[in-house]
């Protein structure tokens, strides 16, 4: 395989030292200020693991129960760092069990860097044991990868995947290194990746097309921003603060873009998708102009494209170019990173602040409250809701904890009660929409932000998909705190069944384990609620420990969530029952 050529700057204390690309590799990690990476050791990559052996006291790694785990957890440690997440991985089922966490990354946008290892250069294409094409079916699923063949070749591909992952719009790559590579000596030196030819990760703001998106803004009666986690990813958050009390329109939020402006801002009118708030969802469709911040108008946010926003003029602030008219046809497209083009921006806006349009969302707002938000968080009947759990979690970790949620009911639950004041809060599967994700990634979240609080909610479903990774939290100490809200059904395909299949509960209903015993079983402190009262009293005591923690909350079996949008429907046609 051809090595691409790739700009650098120059390292004036590089030298050169003959070692193995095994050792070469674990300085390449060091050199990028890795000091952390989640994996499993095998066969094909035991040569990198002897070397990583050896740098314990600067890289530390963290031996996950699976490998999927691994790169979860990663996930949760960029996500809420902000920095490159490295998982690490052997050849054959080794390799494999990465490609859930990489799709994942990779529609999320998450940095990551995966090495695996790989059978010796002359086995390849032999069906050696454990070896698979974990370049092909990777490819899909990564912003870049590559098999390296020959030690000499590592600095250079190292030097670019970091860039690659974390450059622009982020993503995972994937690095394969075969068994030969890694034995093998060469002259090692190491310069940065600062570019790659014919790679533009972050376009120059076209100056014209803000200037349009100015004046449509100011001249609209009707206007409505919605943002995504473009703003977190490109470190906009003040940018948007700014531009939103300055221009007085109402914001809303996709799940991904969760905690980048603070939950109770006056301005924050709340979630839009399928699960999302009544009146952001219901007024997309009567906005004059629609400013979309840093997000791709998935599915789950427009409901049907044929209907979504047809009345608006829509501003697309973002920084690829593929998603610009993928979905939804942009009258004004901004391509560039959100703090570079809403910095710009900014000077050209005028005061407003469209108080009768404000007025609609109090309205609707109201009127969820009444129909659904009060029912979820202040209950009058005997059975606990999932709503209210994350409500008294709001009121003891003061709105300042990293919730991260797993794949269900209790997903959406989370994020649309969940409360915060701090960016980087929120950490779900979005876009892939991974059961057994939250666990991990709340391992890699708390390590990547010791001094941050961080609960997971998971449901009973997804928590055993990844129950394993218990194991890291009990070998290393993470002081984690886990709730599982269980309603013993696979929630969310439940409420689907309710609601559009008769109540034909097929394949729904959970046998379950002693969650409790089996935390105790790691030395997890564990308890499990299913009253009111004990409910605060248990998560006031979860909150105060300074150790993991395990709370299973048994919650009603037909809780639903609403809002919903029905599947394929418009944004208007909102179920609020």
């Amino acid at each position: 395989m051809e090595t691409v050529k790739i700009k650098t700057e120059v390292n004036p204390k590089k030298t050169k030292l003959k070692i193995s690309g095994a050792e070469a590799i674990i300085h390449c990690l060091l050199a990028e200020g890795v000091d952390l990476l989640y994996g499993y050791p095998g066969g094909a990559i035991m040569p990198v693991y002897d070397e990583l052996y050896k740098f314990q006291d600067k890289l530390t790694h963290i031996l996950t129960r699976h490998e999927q785990g691994a790169t979860h957890a990663a996930q949760g440690y960029a996500r809420v760092s902000g920095r490159v997440g490295v998982a690490m991985a052997t050849s054959g089922p080794g390799a494999t069990n990465l490609v859930t966490g990489l799709a994942d990354a990779q529609i999320d946008s998450t940095p990551l860097v995966c090495i695996t290892g790989q059978v010796t250069r002359h086995l390849l294409g032999s069906d050696a044991f454990q070896e698979t094409d974990i370049i092909g079916i990777s490819t899909p699923v990564t912003k870049w990868n590559y098999q390296i063949t020959e030690a000499a070749e590592i600095p250079e591909i190292m030097a670019k995947a970091f860039y690659i992952a974390k450059s622009g719009r982020p993503g995972p790559v994937l690095i394969d290194i075969t068994k030969n590579a890694q034995i093998d000596e060469f002259d090692f030196s190491y310069e940065k990746c600062t570019a790659v030819r014919s790679y533009n990760p972050i376009p120059k703001p076209d100056v014209q097309a803000i200037e349009a998106a100015a004046q449509l803004i100011n001249n609209a009666k009707k206007p409505l921003i919605v943002w995504g986690q473009g703003v977190i990813l490109g470190k906009a958050e003040e940018e948007l603060k700014a531009l939103i009390e300055k221009s007085g329109v109402p914001a809303a939020w996709t799940i991904m873009g969760t905690s980048a402006l603070d939950s109770e801002h006056p301005l924050n009118v709340g979630m839009v998708g399928m699960h999302g708030n009544y009146a952001p969802n219901v007024l997309t469709n009567e906005c004059d102009v629609l400013i979309a911040i840093g997000m791709r108008f998935d599915d789950r946010v427009t409901g049907s494209l044929d209907t979504y926003a047809k009345q608006a003029k829509v501003i697309h602030f973002e920084i690829d170019k593929a998603e610009i008219n993928k979905n939804v046809h942009a009258d004004v497209a901004v391509l560039g990173n959100s703090k570079d083009t809403l910095g710009l921006l900014l000077p050209m806006i005028k005061e407003n602040k469209h108080e009768a349009w404000h007025g609609k969302f109090k309205e609707m707002y109201k009127v969820e409250f009444d129909q659904v938000v009060n029912n979820d968080i202040h209950p009058t009947k005997e059975g606990l809701t999932m709503g209210e759990v994350i409500e008294q979690i709001n009121v003891e970790s003061g709105q300042k904890a990293v919730i991260v949620t797993d794949v269900g009911q209790h997903q959406m639950i989370g994020c649309r009660y969940a409360k915060f004041k701090q960016s980087r809060s929120n950490i779900t599967s979005g876009g892939l929409g991974t059961m057994g994700f939250a666990l991990p990634a709340a391992i890699g979240a708390k390590m990547g932000a010791m001094e941050r609080e961080v609960v997971a909610i998971i449901g009973d479903g997804g928590y055993q998909m990844t129950i394993q990774e218990l194991g890291v939290i009990f070998q290393h100490k993470v002081p984690v705190k886990i709730v599982v809200l269980n309603n013993d059904h696979l929630g969310m395909v439940r409420q689907w069944q309710e609601l559009f299949f008769d109540r034909r509960y097929a394949s729904t209903v959970m046998v379950n384990p002693d969650f409790v015993k089996i935390a105790e079983g790691y030395s997890i402190e564990a308890k499990r609620v299913s009253t009111r009262e004990d409910l605060k009293v248990a998560i006031k005591e979860m909150i105060a420990s300074k150790d993991a923690y395990f709370l299973e909350v048994k919650v009603e079996k037909e809780d639903n969530v609403f809002p919903m949008i029905p599947s394929g429907a418009s944004v208007s046609e909102v179920r609020l029952k």
